[in-house]
């Protein structure tokens, strides 16, 4: 009997619509789990370095997490992977809502997708039964349009939708996968359009299998409990009331100075105001008892839902008040764009044509005002017309194709993708290294375990580190107990706090956790939900798998060295990894060598970034490190870790 998983893949070709349900290797869930893991591996077996992201050959899998559809608390993220055309590299992208527990309870752990429909098509899962069916007549439908008129056609209410806008339909490379109002972003959508996959509908109602269900349940209600209790989990991410940090700390190209003490009490009171004016309700995703999302009825605009910092990016980018975000960014939402990389897209150009790179030429009719030029530049690059079908390929492409001077505007890209728009002063180093080092493009999907910043007093340092249960050893306690300045980290610590915070979410990525109940929480001491030392035995109550923490990190350490070769396969070297040059306003080019050195010593990589044969073999990734020696990646040649590092791998990243 399989215990928290389905057993089975969906497996759809679009170019022959052929359908196959395929029992799943269980082995693979021993060696990663689920989630991103299990799509990684099968994206390194399928997809080669030679195929190009939009060939027919390309995967687009969503992934359950191995935790869907188990009592588990916030066990609700589903994931998305591809092969990027922005990047070239692994596209990771998360959402929300309750489509991956859907999937779980139809029968599936995951929906692998390849080939490319000769027009617009939608699939229907229905339990055992599915369909490829005709989408035509969605064409051009705003993405959560669709999924109404698709349970309405089904007479199923209860199907849960992802869908596409007409940004995916275009091919546009920052398009977004809409699931009621959870997003899929960062590189996924463009692929779903380009296979002419207009959506998934999916709804079931099997059983998922629990090897100890009594123990589980009693600890998941206990949890329900607490985290309803608590004082920050959930609402804290929907909140507006307090948003300072990222509004003064924003600044947007080489044209504008930086946004010095913009935020204010009166702009708080202003903003909270418009908020709850206009807020219907605040909602959670499946199984979870917070409530993160804002429900915004605006005048005049569709019912819309938010969270976090997607919402400030339109209005930041325009240098307008919430108010214009509240106008736009439901019509965007519609026509599935992402959030965080969409608005820099239009800034950039408003800027190019500031500078006078962009003309009257390419803007015809260019509005004065910028808020009316961010619904001008959107209708263009949607469309893909005029200017906008460059636009339409992210900064970095565009920038390089408009050429004459427009390179240098490119300001806020790593490996060709936006990052969050927010220039600070002096280097974080363990900063330096997430954005430097990640695969995932997002520092948001890598943060969150260790504070950002020290406490002022040893007396409050020691009542964080008496309560803070996340830590995966007491070394952790001791490197924040002595830490007094935000920039005076050494390597040793940047490295462990680098690794840590991959650690946690690469888990959450493989067993379907919510972040902001488990791995972005780590950093706020007492209060969190889940950690390296409960997640395993929760693990075990679910598969009957016996894992204990240090089984758990090694798992991690599979999953990420394993994203780390797919891209490396693909070209990813040191020459990549670097942070947006005017990231932070004090550099220093030889330091961060050094730490980028010492980084890749301490995950026994080597000097180009490139996982060394001892490393994926003792991770069992011998088919990766045999690879690479075939294709001369490795020559068998390279330094491999101290013994000392070897140890500090081992032994939970410090």
């Amino acid at each position: 009997m399989r215990y928290a998983e389905a057993g089975y893949n969906l497996e759809i070709d679009l170019s022959r619509g052929n359908i196959e349900r395929v029992e799943a290797d269980p082995n693979l869930t021993k060696l990663y789990l689920g989630g991103q893991g299990v799509n990684a591996k099968i994206i390194w077996d399928r997809v080669g370095p030679e195929v190009d992201p939009f060939s027919p050959d390309n995967l687009l899998i969503f992934g359950t997490g191995l935790l869907h559809g188990t009592p588990v608390i916030g066990a609700n993220r589903t994931v998305v992977n591809t092969i990027s055309p922005q990047t070239g590299l692994f596209a990771h992208s998360m959402m929300g809502g309750w489509f991956g527990p859907e999937m779980k309870f139809a029968g599936y752990d995951r929906i692998i997708i390849n080939g490319k429909a000769s027009d617009l098509v939608y699939l229907w899962i229905n339990n055992d039964k599915v369909e490829i069916r005709d989408a035509s007549h969605l064409r051009g439908k705003g993405a959560t349009e669709t999924a109404a008129l698709i349970k309405e056609e089904l007479k199923e209410p209860n199907a849960q939708v992802a869908a596409i806008g007409l940004a995916g339909e275009n091919r546009v490379y920052t398009a977004s996968i809409e699931h009621g109002w959870s997003s899929a972003a960062r590189g996924v959508g463009v692929i779903m359009g380009d296979k002419r996959l207009k959506a998934i509908a999916i709804r079931g109602n099997k059983d998922i299998n629990i090897a100890q269900p009594a123990e589980l349940w009693e600890i998941t209600m206990r949890m329900r409990k607490e985290m309803h209790d608590s004082d920050g989990v959930g609402d804290w991410m929907a909140v507006d009331e307090d948003d300072s940090f990222h509004h003064n700390n924003f600044a947007w190209g080489n044209a504008r100075s930086r946004l010095k003490d913009y935020w204010s009490e009166e702009l708080e009171e202003r903003w909270r105001n418009l908020k709850y004016d206009h807020m219907d309700r605040q909602i959670g995703c499946y199984n979870c008892p917070k409530k993160c999302i804002n429900v915004i009825s605006y005048p005049g605009r569709k019912r819309f839902g938010y969270k976090c910092y997607g919402k400030d990016t339109y209005h930041m980018g325009a240098f307008k008040e919430l108010d214009f975000s509240y106008e736009i960014l439901g019509v965007a939402q519609e026509y599935g764009f992402d959030s965080y990389s969409t608005p820099q897209i239009l800034a950039f150009a408003v800027e190019l044509y500031e500078a006078g790179i962009l003309t009257e030429k390419d803007l015809p009719d260019f509005p004065a005002d910028s808020g009316e030029r961010f619904w001008y530049l959107l209708e263009k690059v949607v469309r893909r017309e005029g200017i906008g079908d460059v636009l339409a390929n992210g900064v970095y492409w565009a920038a390089r194709q408009i050429g004459n001077g427009a390179e240098e505007y490119d300001h806020n890209t790593t490996k060709k993708f936006e990052q969050v728009p927010i220039k600070l002063g002096k280097l974080n180093p363990p900063y330096f290294l997430m954005i430097a080092t990640g695969e995932k493009m997002n520092i948001t999907q890598i943060e969150g375990s260790f504070p950002q910043d020290p406490l002022p007093t040893r007396e409050e340092r020691e009542a964080f580190v008496n309560n803070w249960v996340a830590v995966p050893n007491e070394k952790f306690k001791q490197y924040f107990l002595n830490w007094e300045k935000r920039s005076d980290v050494t390597n040793e610590m940047s490295c462990a706090i680098t690794d840590w915070n991959e650690a946690m979410h690469y888990i959450d990525d493989a067993i379907g956790l919510c972040a902001f109940v488990s791995s972005f929480r780590g950093q706020f001491g007492g209060g969190i939900a889940y950690h390296i030392n409960n997640i395993p035995h929760i693990i075990s109550l679910a598969t009957g798998m016996d894992l204990d923490k240090d089984g758990l990190w090694e798992i991690f350490q599979r999953n990420r060295n394993l994203v780390r070769a797919i891209n490396v396969r693909r070209g990813l070297r040191r020459a990549d990894e670097k942070p947006p040059e005017d990231h932070w306003a004090v550099r220093d080019h030889e330091f961060e060598q050094k730490l980028l050195d010492d980084y890749y010593e301490f995950k026994g990589w080597t000097m180009d970034g490139i996982p060394t044969s001892e490393t994926l073999d003792k991770l069992g990734l011998n088919y990766v490190s045999e690879d690479f020696l075939q294709r001369g990646i490795l020559t068998g040649k390279e330094g491999t870790p101290s013994a000392e590092k070897d140890v500090e791998l081992e032994s939970g990243g410090c």
